[in-house]
């Protein structure tokens, strides 16, 4: 009789588990929904319009972007974080989601609990740029001028709390000086003061301020990635300048719900490397100042929950709160 219980069982077990399998064989089985937590034209929405056509095409199924932004980020994550985990709606999750952690106190969902991370899209640096008068040609000088200036240097943001707001604040920590925030409503914004030499410095799109460095409106002293980017192979790191171990930026991953069965978990993550490897997807990021990245979702959870601890020291050492 004990042989034919666990005969039952593991025949129920068996049972059980056909459907899971089933599903994850046949998936996507419709459309799928990836959740952008900004607006059209974000880098985060055009990163994952990269992605999405060649999902498409390798699972044989459409994948949707849908826009759903405000609250840094919160609304379209909190969304995702809330539905099916049946691997129909996706999260392109962003360094702002881990930062928010901190940032906003009562947030429904938990960034690095709630999701099933599937695999990292792509990072882009920051460039530190600065007034091109300001008596500093690199990193050293700039940090030597700071110590020699307590409180009289200003480096500027496009918001209080968003990701070049911290990224600043990082440096400020790491370097040991005092320099002041500036919060700006956009990079738009920006530019003028920092040409005008109205504020010193900032940590911004290196796309965005390559241009005015070319034209020599602004100088550019470093990146803020590991390594140095194919964009301007002639700056070094921040790392390399005498920071050592200082790294930032913005990143993307595609996350799922929590629960999500882990076969369909691995098929995307599969694509989704195949996709970054291919080189029309390589040259179409690098355009961006995106480095594609890829990884297993091991790595991709362990870096996400990596950044909400890094980000939530930032925070309360500088009082960051969200606007």
């Amino acid at each position: 009789m004990n042989g034919a219980r666990v005969l039952q069982k593991l025949l129920l077990s068996a049972v059980l588990t056909i459907p899971a399998l089933i599903g994850a064989q046949s998936y996507p089985a419709k459309p799928v929904r990836v959740v952008v937590p900004f607006p059209p034209g974000a880098t985060g929405d055009i990163v994952t319009r990269h992605f999405t056509p060649k999902l498409a095409e390798a699972l044989e199924q459409q994948f949707i972007v849908e826009n759903r932004a405000g609250a840094a980020g919160n609304i379209g994550a909190e969304s995702v974080a809330h539905a099916p985990a049946d691997g129909y709606t996706l999260l392109t999750a962003t360094g702002s989601n881990a930062s928010n952690q901190s940032l906003y106190k009562n947030l429904s969902f938990d960034i690095g609990r709630d999701f099933e991370p599937i695999a990292m899209l792509a990072s882009v640096p920051f460039l530190l740029v600065v007034y091109s008068s300001l008596e500093a040609k690199n990193v050293a000088e700039l940090i030597q001028l700071a110590k020699a200036r307590p409180g009289r240097l200003n480096f500027a943001s496009t918001g209080i709390g968003g990701t070049n707001h911290l990224t600043g604040e990082l440096f400020k920590s790491m370097a040991g000086i005092n320099i002041v925030h500036v919060a700006y409503k956009g990079t738009p914004n920006v530019l003028p003061d920092l040409i005008a030499g109205r504020v010193q410095m900032i940590f911004a799109s290196i796309v965005v301020m390559l241009p005015h460095v070319k034209a020599g409106r602004l100088r550019a002293l470093a990146v803020t990635s590991a390594k140095r980017s194919v964009l301007a192979p002639e700056l070094p790191t921040i790392n390399e300048s005498g920071l050592a171990g200082f790294e930032s930026g913005t990143w993307y991953a595609l996350l799922a719900p929590a629960g999500t069965p882990r076969d369909i978990v691995a098929r995307l993550n599969a694509a989704i490397i195949r996709i970054g490897q291919a080189p029309e997807i390589r040259e179409r990021l690098v355009a961006e100042g995106a480095e594609p990245l890829g990884g297993t979702p091991e790595q991709t959870g362990a870096f996400v929950k990596s950044e909400i601890v890094k980000w939530s020291k930032i925070i309360a050492g500088s009082g960051a709160r969200a606007e």
